[in-house]
């Protein structure tokens, strides 16, 4: 049993297991299209949502990269406008969200005080004022950028190891009711105790993936909420200060913060259907585009990620396309003189946009963006099934 040490949330409530119900059910859906049957895209969406969620949980740090850079992050390749100090923080986050994808491969994989160590060293390794791999040694606090006022007290130093094995001894619990609800209250426990001098949400935040992913939801790259955390950071920053009351108060009532994650993790998969289906069609147009103007169809994968709103480079296309530099240098010329993209810069800054055809085209396949609230009076079974449809529909 979890000792009342640490912030708890017993059981969902009716309304809250619906919504993780619901959720399931899209995500299900989603793993259908994306994992048993994957399409010639798959790969483009897993990159793009692995660079939003990266970009978007070092955002709430206030450290910011482009789509561009993001994309080029996971493919482990170099940055086209991202200072060094930056790119550097952002290399650490990558590299510990691989670290956990690759770890929860193995059945016998846990989230122990090493694994949460090295996750923080990998994510803190460009700072070493921020202890990377160590907890801090003494008091932490949290102050208001703007103001200076004191927002929030970790735990005292002495308390912190104890219940930071429980926390761990809980998280490994097979026992408990829900995967989400122990993902979430991973985060929170987390976030609240602040263990590191720095580093903190990024280390909970991927933690919180790591559970899911280790539990076997979806493909581990669709698993996070942090896209829409980046999204939301207001939202998020109130509702730990609404749990947290300042500091370690683990008898206040959780439920703001368990209802924020699962709106998130419901949003995220209504917001990943949609863009599976967006994929779908815009693939098969573009398709169809390429293969009129004599080009291979491979090279749709290139206006695929324009008209998605990232720059081309030769890089970024011959990862999508699975295909050799020269191939690619070849591909990306006959889609400028067909007039389907356009070459902005020179030698190895050049890169790729969509022409005003595929723009267009972008234009008319794009769906509504409409976010349902699942915790609305006429709850989430019927708005989830909406969603669900638009992978069955036609163009």
């Amino acid at each position: 049993m979890v000792s009342v040490m640490l912030f708890t949330y017993r059981a969902l409530d009716q309304a809250e297991k619906q919504v993780e119900a619901a959720t399931a059910r899209m995500r299900d859906d989603l793993s259908r299209h994306v994992v048993a049957e994957p399409r010639r895209w798959t790969g483009l969406l897993a990159r793009m949502t692995r660079a939003r969620a990266l970009a978007a949980s070092n955002s709430v740090e206030g450290i910011n990269v482009s789509d561009e850079d993001a994309i080029a992050a996971i493919d482990h390749e170099d940055p086209a406008n991202t200072d060094r100090d930056t790119w550097r923080a952002v290399v650490g986050y990558r590299e510990a969200m691989d670290y956990i994808l690759q770890r929860r491969q193995s059945p016998s994989f846990k989230i122990t005080e090493d694994v949460l160590l090295a996750v923080h060293f990998m994510i803190c390794q460009s700072n070493f004022s921020a202890r990377p791999g160590q907890y801090r040694p003494g008091w932490v606090g949290v102050r208001n950028a703007r103001t200076g006022d004191l927002v929030h007290e970790g735990v005292d130093r002495d308390r912190l190891e104890p219940l930071v094995r429980e926390l761990l001894d809980y998280v490994n619990d097979g026992d408990v009711e829900s995967t989400f609800l122990r993902a979430a209250m991973a985060h929170l426990n987390l976030a609240m105790l602040h263990p590191f001098s720095d580093g903190n949400g990024r280390t909970a935040r991927c933690i919180h993936t790591a559970v899911l992913a280790s539990d076997g939801i979806v493909a581990p790259a669709f698993s996070s909420i942090e896209e829409y955390i980046g999204r939301n950071q207001q939202e998020y920053y109130d509702a730990l200060a609404e749990v947290g009351g300042g500091g370690w108060n683990p008898e206040r009532n959780a439920k703001p913060w368990v209802r924020f994650c699962l709106t998130g993790h419901y949003r995220q998969a209504q917001t990943l259907l949609r863009r599976t289906r967006e994929l779908e069609r815009a693939y098969a147009e573009f398709e169809e585009l390429v293969t009129v103007n004599g080009l291979p169809e491979r090279s749709a994968m290139a206006l695929l990620q324009a008209a998605f709103g990232n720059r081309v480079r030769n890089t970024s296309y011959r990862v999508s396309a699975d295909i050799s530099k020269n191939l690619a240098s070849r591909d990306l010329k006959a889609l400028v003189d067909a007039g389907l993209l356009v070459p902005e810069g020179e030698k190895r800054g050049r890169f790729y946009v969509p022409s005003g055809t595929v723009v267009e085209l972008r234009r008319q396949l794009r769906l509504p963006r409409k976010l349902d609230d699942p915790f609305a009076e006429d709850g989430p079974v019927q708005t989830s099934g909406r969603q669900m449809s638009l992978l069955a529909a036609p163009p």
